[in-house]
């Protein structure tokens, strides 16, 4: 399991990812690669001597986010996103009242790696808009 943080606000462009400045719990394995300061996070697909096998990933987001500053009240969204494609089922929409009104987001997929192979992911701001994010978490645990 992995974990990768970042507490700061970011206010996140269209189509951007959210960054993550911290690692509290590493992935020492080799399973996840992450540059800190990054979005994007490298899933490997390490498996034993098996044809045909696969690494089967659990990714988790959470954070708090709001219109920032300036924006435009209205519905604002997230989704993980698997090599630049956002996944529709991982979307997190929420519509503040106002400006600078953070609402809780939470999202979570499982990422079929083939043998050999590598997705990289990452999590979109999907919105229209600009989004502000705070205390972002990004938990990545290898199921099989």
């Amino acid at each position: 399991m992995a974990e990768y943080t970042s507490n700061a606000v970011q206010e996140i462009a269209i189509g951007q990812n959210v960054l993550f400045t911290e690692a509290p719990v590493p992935c020492n394995r080799g399973y996840v690669l992450h540059r800190e300061g990054s979005g994007l996070f490298t899933l490997r697909g390490i498996v034993n001597n098996c044809n045909g096998c696969f690494a089967r990933y659990k990714v988790s987001f959470g954070a708090n986010i709001a219109i920032p500053t300036g924006g435009t009240e209205g519905p604002i969204s997230l989704a993980l996103a698997i090599d630049g494609e956002p996944v529709p089922s991982s979307s997190v929409i929420v519509t503040p009242a106002a400006v600078d009104e953070y609402d809780n987001v939470y999202a979570s997929i499982f990422i079929t790696v083939p043998r050999g192979c590598c997705y990289t992911i990452a999590v979109e701001n999907t919105s229209t808009q600009a989004v502000n994010v705070q205390n972002a978490n990004l938990i990545i645990e290898r199921t099989a």
